[in-house]
């Protein structure tokens, strides 16, 4: 198995203004980050016009969806956005999908949408990627898998070109592995073709307190639980983690939140392209 090259995302959402998100496109891509993610969430602008907009204020960089949620979309609408974004931004769009936190129920509601079960939410995401495929013909959009359960694992295997796994905080090691060992299983002969993500909330030894607030953990917590969620040390010693993280877990797709884009950029230049 031959270990893939590192690459970096930021995750960040415009919340100050179209100049500001300009502004922010810019700097992810002057520091050598590949791509710029954004949520899916009603109180913020909608993905498709945030990342178009990243996408003209750039000129290489990468944008994409971290995650689209299955319920607030049907599977064509959700194909038929990534499928322009793919073409208007010269192919540099990813589009990652996920079935929706149950926070997504009252979204959806909104949407006038229904929440569906676990298995309707994971079939949209499945039937989003094949309208997607059709759509794109000899093209190729990427496409990103937020896996969770069995299930989700197995069609991330068989369908997914990148996968994040959508495990809590204080999951181990060892937990993870047998995760992304469940998604090579189900790939088959094209395991070796898939990248996994992982994505680091915390980079340093605090919690900004609405991160806590978010995964449910103080910094003791996830220090204690040698969480995954956390990269701490210095420039070397982050570096040194996340090449363990790739022998041991495959991991070479990178994401930390847009709080720590300044701090974590030493190590993108450290790890970029090796």
């Amino acid at each position: 198995m031959t270990s893939k090259a590192f690459r970096f995302g930021v995750v960040a959402a415009p919340q100050g203004g179209a100049k500001q998100w300009r502004d922010t496109a810019r700097r992810v891509e002057e520091l050598g980050y590949s791509t710029l993610l954004t949520p899916d969430n009603l109180h913020l602008p909608a993905p498709a016009v945030s990342l178009g907009i990243a996408a003209g204020a750039t000129t290489e960089l990468r944008v994409g969806t971290f995650v689209l949620a299955s319920p607030l979309r049907t599977p064509r609408s959700a194909a038929w956005e990534s499928h322009s974004l793919s073409v208007l931004t010269d192919r540099r769009f990813e589009l990652g999908l996920g079935t929706g936190l149950p926070a997504m129920r009252e979204a959806a509601e909104e949407l006038g949408l229904p929440y569906g079960s676990g298995k309707q939410r994971l079939d949209q995401v499945a039937e989003t990627i094949d309208h997607v495929r059709g759509l794109d013909g000899d093209e190729h959009t990427p496409i990103l898998v937020a896996a969770g359960g069995p299930k989700a694992r197995a069609l991330a295997g068989a369908k997914a070109d990148i996968v994040t796994l959508a495990s809590g905080p204080l999951a181990t090691r060892a937990e993870t592995r047998a995760m992304i060992d469940d998604v090579r299983a189900a790939a088959g002969d094209r395991a070796e073709d898939i990248e996994y993500a992982m994505n680091i909330f915390v980079v340093g030894d605090e919690v900004p307190p609405w991160i806590q607030g978010f995964i449910g953990a103080d910094a003791a917590t996830l220090i204690e639980h040698d969480s995954l969620t956390m990269l701490r040390g210095s420039v070397e010693q982050m570096a040194e983690e996340l090449q363990r993280r790739r022998e041991e877990l495959d991991v070479s797709y990178v994401s930390v939140n847009s709080a720590f884009l300044e701090e974590f950029a030493p190590v993108v230049a450290r790890l970029s392209g090796s």
